[in-house]
């Protein structure tokens, strides 16, 4: 099974970016299509992006398009999110996953290993 560690959270005031990274070790990430998804306190994971194996297509949530940014280095086995003008309601646990299926899924239960999360938090 392969196992993912997430970095690059941190505290950011609105406007600015953030770069989430995620390793993966254990197995290859060449066949697993990628996730982002994110909680905040008192609601549901929510579905953030999605990068298919070989990364394109890429999938947003309709919240963070024209802001964030998917990319995967299969050769590093790593996958980043590039979070530009954050805003508070961006604030929230993020976690890395990864799905069997080929382009990935909006569904949690669609990913079959998750990260442990990384806070970022965007306030004045």
């Amino acid at each position: 099974q392969v196992q993912l560690v997430e970095s690059g959270g941190g505290l950011v005031q609105p406007g600015d970016s953030l770069t989430l990274s995620c390793e993966a070790s254990g197995r290859p990430l060449t066949n697993y299509a990628m996730g982002w998804f994110r909680q905040a306190p008192g609601k549901e994971r929510e579905f953030v992006s999605a990068i298919s194996w070989h990364g394109s297509p890429t999938y947003y949530t309709e919240s963070v398009k024209g802001r964030f940014t998917i990319t995967r280095d299969n050769v590093q086995d790593t996958v980043t999110l590039q979070m530009d003008s954050l805003k508070p309601e961006d604030t929230a646990v993020y976690y890395c996953a990864a799905s069997e299926l080929y382009s990935g899924s909006p569904r949690p239960h669609d990913y079959v290993a998750w990260g442990q999360g990384t806070q970022v938090t965007v306030s004045s």
